[in-house]
């Protein structure tokens, strides 16, 4: 499977961005998909997880801000981002794990939030 981000850019604090990621190969129903970021210096951590159940989970800086969502027809998740703040500069990469344990990574995609 292969990944590939889109969607980011510069935005003024309190915009909204949308991004999207779409996959080579199919996202089964099972397999859970999810949004990290890596700010300059910072280890890569994650936004948020939409787990094959249906179960959510945001990193708490992001709660009622962001949403996560996916299509499986068009093997494609998004990710809906409101009120930015600088603080969420960031490259957001796109992750997906199968169940079989099997996890892909996309290139990135830079957000910049200017204040």
């Amino acid at each position: 499977v292969q990944l590939q981000a889109s969607g980011g850019g510069l935005v003024q604090t309190g915009g909204s961005l949308r991004l999207s990621c779409i996959a080579s190969g199919s996202i089964g129903a099972s397999d859970s998909v999810a949004w990290y970021r890596q700010a300059p210096g910072t280890q890569r951590g994650i936004v948020a997880l939409l787990a094959s159940g249906g179960i959510t989970v945001y990193a708490d800086s992001v709660k009622c801000r962001f949403t996560i969502s996916r299509d499986n027809a068009k093997n494609t998740v998004h990710l809906q981002m409101n009120s930015l703040e600088p603080n969420d500069t960031a490259v957001y990469y796109c992750n997906v794990l199968q169940s079989s344990g099997r996890t892909y990574w996309g290139p990135g995609t830079l957000v910049t939030v200017s204040s």
